[in-house]
């Protein structure tokens, strides 16, 4: 558990935020300020306190496995074992994030989804997929907000949701590409194998706190045309960057037009930032618009329904057979093996 936390490494590093806030000129950049706080308060009551949660849930099992040694006890060992499940889930999550050290891991995510045609198996393929990450995301504790979505026969054509939570983006950023479903399907007496596919891509959601800005001449801005008619308050925007043809289209229900289009330039940012990373430049200006497609444009993974059930990620070869647990948003297994596969090919390793 200590490899996970290093209590001198975390009081080390709260000594060296609290000498940069008594610095005079610490309060005159309110947003890099505010995120000084953030990291003072993600370290001292998550990080520490989640560790000493862990020593503690850790003792009460080692207590309750001495008592059934003395005297068996069918619902003490079986609150044990889901104690002991419950923690390693917990340190799993913890070692996971450990693996993330790049400079917008510790944002959220955009994670949109796509059917890769038109028909009613691949829209609930997809709708499928969004359950899946749906399931994980409730299962991390992270918010879920839906940003954009167009429905299909069954399931869904095409759906962007926000993941709020601290290193959403870092643990996501893994499952941009193909998603390919195989299976004989149930009523098929021909016993054809059905492949299905669709495409993820992730995305950071950048602030104002990013290092770069878009020029207002290389953005386009759509704004619904009934603004002033109050029975129709449509408030969606929508923003292109015209260099790359990026679209992004916000419309979230309730919100006013200046939270959409805020939410809008926010995700854009995320996504030009993503793919100027991807692309290997050192500036949105750079990027080569006839290659951005081509990001997401490998099958990732494998996911296969009957006449057996096998889930692999065909970048790291790791898999599993529990397909069950997969559905429900048991995915750690495969973020967790393409992030210590990047660690191991980093040019830094």
């Amino acid at each position: 558990m200590r490899t996970v936390f290093d209590l001198q490494e975390l009081s080390t590093r709260i000594q060296k935020l609290d000498q940069l806030i008594i610095q005079p000129h610490f309060w005159e950049h309110p947003e890099p300020a505010y995120q000084t706080l953030q990291e003072i308060e993600y370290i001292i009551y998550y990080r520490q306190k989640q560790y000493q949660q862990w020593c503690s849930k850790l003792e009460d099992i080692k207590v309750a496995l001495e008592l059934i040694e003395i005297s068996a006890d069918e619902q003490l060992l079986q609150e044990a074992q889901t104690n002991l499940a419950q923690l390693q889930k917990e340190l799993e999550t913890a070692e996971i994030r450990q693996l993330l050290s790049d400079p917008y891991d510790k944002k959220g995510a955009l994670l949109s989804i796509a059917a890769e045609s038109h028909d009613a198996e691949a829209q609930k393929w997809a709708y499928t997929l969004f359950q899946i990450y749906y399931n994980w995301a409730k299962n991390q504790n992270y918010h879920i907000n839906l940003i954009e979505d167009s429905c299909g026969d069954g399931g869904i054509i095409f759906a962007s949701w926000e993941i709020t939570g601290r290193y959403a983006y870092g643990c996501l950023k893994s499952e941009l590409g193909i998603h390919q479903l195989q299976r004989i399907l149930p009523f098929d007496t021909s016993g054809n194998l059905q492949i299905s596919l669709a495409r993820v891509e992730v995305f950071p959601i950048l602030d104002d706190s990013a290092e770069f800005e878009i020029p207002q001449k290389h953005l386009e801005i759509t704004l619904p045309r009934n603004q002033g008619n109050r029975n129709r308050a449509e408030t969606w925007v929508q923003v292109v960057h015209l260099p790359t043809g990026i679209t992004v289209f916000c419309d979230q229900q309730g919100r006013p037009m200046d939270y959409n289009k805020k939410k809008a330039l926010a995700i854009l940012k995320g996504k030009l930032w993503a793919i100027a990373l991807a692309q290997g430049v050192n500036s949105i200006a750079e990027i080569q618009p006839k290659r951005i497609k081509d990001l997401s444009n490998n099958i990732i993974r494998e996911y296969i329904l009957h006449p057996y059930t096998q889930v692999k990620d065909l970048r790291t070869n790791a898999e599993t057979t529990d397909v069950t647990d997969v559905l429900n948003g048991d995915i750690n297994l495969f973020i967790k093996a393409h992030l210590q596969q990047n660690v191991r090919t980093s040019p830094s390793q």
